[in-house]
C-alpha cells in the first residue's frame, strides 16, 4: 500500500509540474483523425459506468457501460479491447473477460476468481482468445470461445505473486509460436514460446505491455515512467519516445501502435492523478512519427467523455483484428 501511495504522490507531483500549455494547439483533426475503439481503466469520476467507446466519422456510434464494481466488489476496468470483423467486442475488464455483440449481448465470458485478476484479452484466430491471468501463479490461459473450452495454460515463471503487480497486456507474436510478456516485478520484457520456455528478454521498468513488430523489433510502453521504446533483437534501442519529447504532459504510457505508415499511436493514461478536476485538457491518445513530432493529439473530455486512456485499437489499418496480426 506503501509503493501505491508514493506512486500516487510521485505522479500527482509531475504532472503538477508539467501542465499543458494553454495555447497549445492540438495538432490533427480529433475526433475525426482516424475510426477508432477506445477503451480505459479505472474512471474514478463515474462509479456507475466505465465505459468502452466506438468513434467513426468524429462521434461515438457505440458505448458499453459496466459500474466500477460488481456486486460481490470487484473492480471492473476495461484494459483491453479488440473490434473483430463481425462487429463483436473481445474485451478484459480485470474481473473478467468477454465477447460482446453490437446488440451488447454476452456471448462469452470469463469471470475472475478470488484473488486474480485479467487486464489482457487477445483474438487469436476464429473462435480463440488468449488472456492473462494474475494470480498466486500468473498465467496465459488460450481458450476456445465457441465451446467455452480451455486449450492451453502457460504458466508465467514471476517473482510477482501479488495479482495486480505481475503483468498486464500480453500479446501473441506474429508466428504465433510465441508471446511477449512484461514482468513488472523483474523489471523486464520477456518472449516465451508456447510452453513458457524463455527464448528473449530485454530489460525494460514498467513494461505495461510490449508487442513484435512485422520488422522483427519489439515496442514497449513503460506505463508510469512515460517511455514508448523500441529495441532490436539485441536489445539496443532503436527508437524512443519520452515525456521530455512531448510539447504537452503526458501520463502512464500503457500501450502503443504502431501504424502501416511507420507512426506511433500511444495512450496517456492520466488517472493515477487523484485530483480529477486536472485530468480536463490533457492528452488521452497522440500519435508520432518517426522524427518523433507529433501530428494528432486527442483531448476528448467533454461531448463526448472518453475518459482515462488505455487501450485503442485504430480501425483504418490494414490487417485482420480477428488472428492479432495487428501491431497493437
Amino acid at each position: 500500500m506503501k509503493l501505491i501511495t508514493l506512486f500516487l504522490l510521485l505522479f500527482a507531483n509531475s504532472f503538477a509540474k508539467a501542465q499543458i500549455d494553454p495555447d497549445y494547439k492540438f495538432p490533427g483533426k480529433g475526433l475525426k483523425q482516424h475510426d477508432f475503439l477506445y477503451a480505459g481503466e479505472w474512471d474514478m469520476r463515474k462509479p456507475t459506468a466505465q465505459s468502452m467507446f466506438l468513434v467513426r466519422g468524429g462521434k461515438v456510434v457505440w458505448q458499453y457501460s459496466v459500474p466500477l464494481r460488481t456486486a460481490t466488489g470487484s473492480i471492473q476496468e476495461f484494459d483491453d479491447a479488440t473490434l473483430l470483423s463481425n462487429g463483436n467486442i473481445v474485451y478484459a475488464c480485470m474481473s473478467g473477460a468477454g465477447i460482446i455483440t453490437p446488440e451488447k449481448n454476452i456471448i462469452w465470458q470469463y469471470t475472475c476468481a478470488p484473488g486474480t485478476e485479467t487486464h489482457s484479452c487477445q483474438p487469436i484466430g476464429k473462435d480463440s482468445v488468449l488472456m492473462v491471468l494474475n494470480g498466486t501463479v500468473g498465467k496465459v490461459l488460450i481458450f476456445n470461445t465457441a465451446e467455452n473450452k480451455l486449450l492451453k495454460e502457460i504458466v508465467i515463471p514471476t517473482a510477482g505473486t501479488g495479482s495486480h503487480y505481475q503483468f498486464r497486456h500480453v500479446r501473441i507474436t506474429p508466428g504465433k509460436k510465441s508471446i511477449m510478456v512484461g514482468l513488472l516485478k523483474e523489471k523486464k520484457v520477456v518472449e516465451f514460446d508456447l510452453d513458457g520456455k524463455e527464448i528473449w528478454s530485454v530489460n525494460a521498468s514498467s513494461a505495461w505491455s510490449a508487442i513484435r513488430l512485422h520488422n522483427g523489433n519489439t515496442l514497449i510502453s513503460g506505463d508510469s515512467e512515460g517511455y514508448t521504446r523500441e529495441v532490436n533483437s539485441k536489445g539496443e534501442t532503436v527508437w524512443e519516445f519520452t515525456r521530455a519529447d512531448a510539447p504537452f504532459k503526458v501520463g502512464s504510457t500503457q500501450t502503443a501502435n504502431r501504424l502501416a505508415n511507420g507512426n506511433t499511436v500511444i495512450s496517456s493514461w492520466i488517472a493515477g492523478n487523484n485530483n480529477t478536476a486536472e485530468w480536463a485538457g490533457t492528452v488521452q491518445v497522440f500519435e508520432v512519427n518517426k522524427d518523433k513530432k507529433v501530428v494528432w493529439a486527442l483531448s476528448s473530455w467533454d461531448k463526448p467523455d472518453l475518459g482515462p486512456a488505455t487501450s485503442i485499437q485504430i480501425l483504418d489499418e490494414p490487417g485482420n483484428p480477428d488472428n492479432g496480426s495487428l501491431q497493437r
